[in-house]
């Protein structure tokens, strides 16, 4: 079997002997397509009973939105193929083959209208007639003129106005005829204009050693086509006697609108994205200089730090039940990718042939499923909101990374939110909320708050000083580990001088997760254990000055 490709054969085929090209036309059927975050390629497989000597290839089904640069050809014929030059351009728009009929019915379709315009004008003649006449007085009407008797002018004025109705009605009839008439007028003369070009032509040259059946496989580019990952996290809580189990469920969400229908492909999702280009951006000097004086500016207002905000929540919460995965004797399963893992991507390619209309709405598929034992612990940060909540966390695993993503939250076989989930590569770590934990209550008071100045005799400085008391009691019939996050405020002005007082209970971590000021306690609390934190600190300035505490950008 001979093999061709253009990038193998290119030189070749533009020296072969002069002449005339035979014109062959070929149709194509999507194969095969990988699916970017921001794009897709697409292999398209054209199939050929090729004379000898020069042919060019004519398809004329390759969507309008496709890439001409990335237009590659390769292929496969039982004699000696060459593949010279690939064009692809929109077909030339041809006018419709029936032209003499469409103009007869068109003729035939105003001689219609004009004969209800005739009819319409009858009609008006009448009408008008009518109205004179009841307009006219009943006296005159007789044979010697004289009056006739009221009886008879109620018969008059009846023929008047049944006259007048049957006019009426004979307009509306034509009118609405008329419409119908311009529609059909219209459809007809769309029918008689050239339509532009649905689909894009591509034309590729061919030198066959002898009449050969061949093969040819099209690939190019499309932008108007995404995947997005989503996933499922369905945590089983567990009984005292079992630990914790999380199934994660990749998926990608498919969307496409490239003008072609993808039935029956081989489906492939990579995490290259296309669009991003294959260098980093170039930087340009920066420039370190004074600025314009700024516009004066208002006096700000002096802002406390917020001390909480307390909301309501009701949830169903079973931390020691729920369904567990080997409960079900058997259940249906979703066919899951094979990964192809290399250096520097992942592509999921599906099993089996897969159909994606275009315009047809997202598509999910499902990647893979992943069972994770993860670390449960319940968190909170009573400063701005009391509410204790199960968090999961694990350590990315896989040699495929996590990408950015919505979650699907499940907790014992109940849907209980949703939530982002970051980028994570393998061996980092990752966090997962499973929603609110009514049987853990947190509660945060202000035990002291003082404003005021410092100096033995004269006031140098004033203060604020503050201490918190938290309260986490826990109303499971288990232990459970309890994270409790709260903020010291950030200086910075070596003016502006921020303690914490030793009446502070140890924090296990600060500046947790590079954020700095966050403090975070974690407590292990038995069944039915109450836990109490204390948290104090000072903040000290110039007395002739003032300061503003508030969250930073």
């Amino acid at each position: 079997m001979c093999l061709a490709t253009t990038g193998l054969v290119l030189g070749a085929a533009l020296t072969a002997a002069p002449g005339h090209a035979a014109n062959l036309d070929a149709s194509s059927t999507v194969d095969a397509v990988t699916v970017y975050p921001d794009g897709a390629t697409v292999t398209r497989v054209i199939s050929l009973d090729l004379p000898a000597g020069d042919t060019t290839a004519i398809a004329k089904d390759f969507p309008l939105g496709l890439d001409a640069s990335s237009l590659r050809v390769e292929g496969e014929a039982g004699a000696k193929l060459m593949i010279g030059t690939v064009d692809a351009k929109p077909p030339r728009a041809a006018p419709p083959v029936n032209l003499p009929d469409i103009d007869k019915r068109i003729e035939t379709l105003k001689d219609e209208r004009a004969n209800l315009d005739g009819a319409i004008a009858a009609a008006l003649a009448r009408k008008k007639f009518a109205e004179r006449f009841a307009e006219a007085a009943p006296a005159g009407l007789g044979e010697k003129g004289e009056a006739r008797p009221i009886t008879e002018w109620r018969s008059a004025f009846a023929a008047v106005a049944e006259e007048v109705a049957q006019t009426d009605a004979a307009i509306r009839d034509a009118e609405r005829k008329q419409r119908d008439i311009d529609r059909e007028i219209a459809r007809v003369q769309a029918d008689r204009a050239t339509k532009p070009p649905s689909k894009m032509e591509v034309q590729i040259e061919l030198s066959a050693a002898a009449a050969t059946k061949a093969t040819l496989r099209v690939t190019y580019a499309v932008r108007s086509a995404r995947w997005v990952p989503l996933y499922d996290a369905r945590l089983d809580t567990s009984a005292k006697d079992r630990k914790p189990a999380m199934e994660l469920v990749r998926r990608a969400e498919i969307q496409q609108s490239t003008g072609e229908d993808w039935s029956d492909v081989a489906l492939s999702v990579s995490t290259v994205r296309t669009g991003r280009g294959g260098s980093a951006p170039e930087l340009k000097t920066v420039i370190a200089q004074y600025p314009p004086p700024p516009p004066p500016a208002p006096k700000p207002a002096t802002v406390s730090v917020p001390r909480g905000m307390f909301a309501e929540r009701t949830q169903e919460f079973h931390f020691g039940g729920g369904t567990s995965f080997g409960d079900i004797a058997e259940k249906a399963e979703e066919q899951q990718t094979v990964a192809e893992i290399s250096a520097f991507q992942t592509a999921f390619r599906l099993p089996g042939r897969v159909s994606v209309a275009a315009n047809d709405g997202a598509k999910s598929l499902r990647i893979s499923t992943a069972t994770i034992a993860p670390e449960l612990i319940i968190r909170a940060a009573p400063v701005a909101d009391p509410t204790a909540y199960l968090e999961a966390s694990f350590t990315q695993a896989d040699d495929a990374p996590l990408l950015p993503g919505k979650v699907s939250i499940y907790r014992d076989g109940m849907f209980v939110g949703t939530s982002k989930l970051a980028t994570a590569g393998k061996d980092e770590a990752v966090r997962l909320g499973f929603g609110a934990d009514d049987k853990v209550k947190v509660e945060r008071i202000v035990v002291k708050r003082n404003e005021g100045s410092a100096g033995l005799i004269v006031t140098t400085a004033k203060i604020d000083e503050r201490a918190f008391k938290t309260t986490v009691r826990n109303a499971h019939d288990f232990p459970v580990k309890v994270a409790i996050q709260d903020q010291l405020p950030v200086s910075e002005n070596e003016e502006i001088v921020v303690e914490m007082l030793p009446a502070t209970t140890p924090p296990t971590s600060t500046n947790v997760r590079d954020r700095r000021g966050v403090t975070e306690w974690v407590v292990d609390a038995k069944p039915g254990e109450t836990k109490d934190i204390s948290f104090a600190w000072r903040v000290r300035w110039p007395k002739d000055k003032a300061i503003v505490m508030s969250p930073s950008g």
